[in-house]
């Protein structure tokens, strides 16, 4: 999948020169991120780490991950509502992995209350690697579907434009003006507004809920300013700030402060170290209210990498979407080999094999974020150590995927200027809003392109790895 720049990638000059206009350019188009150093200030930032050039994707590829979106988001929004199939899906795993235990204690407990909100927001986002296969050509396989605090939908609304300034200063205006428009900030902002309507109520804020550190935070300032621009006031805050002020009215309304809550928006409680017992009881107190939240609890159980496997079983996708057979066989051409760890014959032989060929495989625990999943010696060393133990049901075990590289260069502050083999993923953000059993919305929002050196096999822009990119379609 080479792009059109494989002459420019020689002459050192140039590339200095586009370098330099990048940076820049990043800078005035608000591709931000805090520093290292100081993760809760924004008096010193720095351009969040992106690529010099955009990056060849298969346009029939990209196509088709944008045709399926709308599939995965009733996927999950039916996973969300079936208490049967997460309770069966998980059964395993909440007796060893404590995180989605707890989660999964709180789902329970809401539903025996009796369910106080109405109105479901999901932002998800599902990405996918480009898989060469035995014959080189290249076909779109699902790695995993965020539910929960899917990132940098605001920062990638903004790398396009860095991206067509580079293609001008190299001489490439034809390629630059074929760069596709992308805004996922704004559709994003789209799913919060629509949930925050049908809440109903005039005066009620979005509360986004933030992590301690937030290093991150211009990606979430970009679909805050959209919400201002409608009107919609926006307060963040912290599971500490709901702990000391939160509270529910009689009605199960949510207050803040004394402001009604319509709609929380994660962008933290996604891992176990976002929580301690105060945490996991403001939790609690979010989830028994009439806010919407986004996602619920259910939602958040439903982006597991056990229910993923679960999904690539036969017949469980024709249950979960009845009577929607081309939705189901969309969404089933995007599996990679999936394959249960559950104690048993079944589990032993799987580990077996990844045991004995462990860089055919992904070790993937529930856990979102990247930098968890395990790959090669590292993956047959825990296994080994998990082979006849419970625990190993704690993880799935995945296909590797085998991307082709290309050459870019990967724009880091502080970082030397050096020409990488990369390989990239593709993320497509989706949004829906249901009110009771009625689809409202159902979207695909916008992509995000993040690319990596190939010597590193796990890990996303938040943790340092990947870095931002824009598809050039070929």
């Amino acid at each position: 999948m080479a792009a059109p720049w494989e002459d420019v990638l020689r002459n050192e000059p140039a590339i200095q020169e586009a370098a330099s206009v990048a940076v820049d350019a990043a800078l005035l188009e608000g591709v931000l991120m805090r520093t290292e150093g100081e993760p809760n200030a924004s008096d010193v930032v720095n351009y969040a780490p992106f690529t010099l050039l955009p990056s060849a994707v298969p346009s029939a590829l990209f196509e088709q991950a944008y045709a399926v979106q709308q599939d995965f988001n009733l996927l999950v929004d039916a996973i969300s509502q079936n208490k049967e199939f997460l309770e069966c899906t998980l059964a395993s795993t909440i007796k060893v992995d404590d995180f989605t235990a707890r989660l999964f204690r709180i789902h329970m407990q809401v539903l025996e209350e009796g369910l106080a909100q109405s109105v479901f927001l999901g932002i998800n986002r599902s990405d996918y690697m480009f898989d060469c296969g035995v014959d080189g050509t290249p076909s779109l396989k699902q790695i995993e579907i965020n539910t929960i605090a899917a990132s940098f939908g605001g920062l990638t609304s903004r790398t396009a434009a860095v991206h067509g300034r580079v293609l001008k200063v190299l001489g490439k205006s034809k390629e630059a003006s074929r760069l596709l428009p992308n805004n996922p900030s704004k559709g994003l902002a789209l799913g919060i507004a629509k949930a925050w309507e049908l809440y109903g109520s005039q005066s009620a804020v979005v509360m986004f809920l933030v992590e301690e550190v937030q290093r991150n935070i211009f990606d979430q300032r970009c679909v805050e300013n959209e919400l201002w621009n409608r009107n919609i006031r926006v307060i963040r805050k912290r599971f500490r700030d709901v702990f000391e002020k939160g509270s529910l009215d009689d009605a199960k309304r949510l207050y803040m402060d004394g402001q009604e809550v319509a709609v929380v928006y994660y962008r933290e409680g996604y891992v176990p170290t976002n929580y301690n017992q105060q945490n996991w009881e403001a939790r609690l107190l979010l989830e028994r209210s009439r806010a919407v939240k986004c996602p619920d609890i259910a939602t958040q159980l439903a982006g597991t990498k056990k229910v993923q496997q679960e999904l690539s079983q036969p017949g469980t996708l024709e249950r979960l979407l009845p009577g929607r057979a081309e939705a189901v066989a969309r969404i089933r051409a995007t599996f990679a080999g999936l394959y249960s760890l559950d104690m048993g014959e079944e589990g032993d032989k799987i580990a077996a094999t990844a045991i004995a060929d462990p860089d055919r495989f992904v070790l993937k625990p529930q856990r979102e974020g990247g930098g968890n999943n395990l790959y090669g010696e590292e993956l047959r060393q825990v296994l080994e150590k998990i082979r006849d133990s419970p625990e190993r049901t704690s993880y799935i075990l995945m296909d590797k995927i085998k991307p082709q590289p290309a050459m870019n260069y990967l724009l880091r502050a502080h970082s030397p200027l050096q020409v990488s083999e990369c390989i990239s993923e593709l993320g497509i953000f989706g949004v829906y809003v249901r009110q009771g059993k009625e689809m409202v919305m159902n979207k695909a929002a916008g992509h995000l392109l993040r690319t990596k050196a190939i010597e590193h096999a796990d890990g996303g822009v938040a943790a340092g790895v990947a870095v931002l990119d824009t598809p050039y379609l070929v």
